[in-house]
């Protein structure tokens, strides 16, 4: 018989991946005793459609990279086989139609976007169809009564994190990038290597996060 399985889904732009999505990722697994996290690279945010940075499949690649090292991790193409613009709840039933019934489904976002999370498209459903995993960001509260006030049973399907808090943010990286700036250390070195190979962000519209 199968065993029911635990499943962290961590979807982002990731433009670029750096430790600071890696180490959520991690803490998350090792909280809820996930078996795995799969990454998730948006095609196209509908709130960043008027930013460009890397291309979908340079930053899955580069999710690639970053995952390699963990075989927890797994990089997904799964939002970048479909038509943008990328709806969180439209990823989470094709991931829940490929995987077992009986599998426990977990997303994990940040504080920040878990304040917002009530005003996403069709939040209820995805709510049906995932547990939230909200993991504590530096600078970021999360009123759960609030919360509850405008979804009534969030409460019930999430679970906080504190989490790592390391205040690493991927336009703060695209900015240090375009002005030689170190980023050792905060982005992983194969996806740093991928960075100047192909000369991502050598051009960084300010403003875009």
């Amino acid at each position: 018989m199968t065993r029911t399985q635990r499943i962290g889904i961590y979807g982002g732009t990731f433009d670029p991946i750096h430790i600071g999505h890696l180490a959520i990722a991690e803490e998350s697994r090792h909280a809820l005793d996930l078996d795995y996290v799969i990454f998730v690279p948006a095609s196209r945010q509908p709130l960043k459609a008027d930013f460009q940075g890397a291309l979908p499949a340079q930053r899955l690649a580069m999710v690639g990279l970053a995952c390699a090292g963990n075989p927890q991790f797994i990089a997904s193409d799964i939002d970048l086989r479909r038509p943008p613009p990328s709806y969180t709840v439209d990823t989470l039933a094709a991931l829940r139609a490929e995987t077992d019934p009986a599998d426990d489904l977990v997303f994990i976002l940040g504080t920040d976007a878990a304040r917002d999370f009530p005003r996403w498209y069709r939040a209820a459903e995805m709510l049906r169809l995932v547990r939230l995993a909200i993991v504590g960001r530096p600078g970021y509260h999360l009123n759960v009564a609030q919360l509850e006030a405008d979804l009534p049973g969030i409460g019930e399907r999430c679970t906080l994190i504190t989490g790592p808090r390391l205040d690493v943010s991927s336009s703060e990286l695209r900015a240090r990038l375009v002005s030689n700036r170190p980023t050792r250390y905060q982005i992983p070195d194969p996806v740093l290597a991928y960075i100047a190979a192909h000369g991502l962000y050598r051009e960084y519209e300010h403003g875009h996060s």
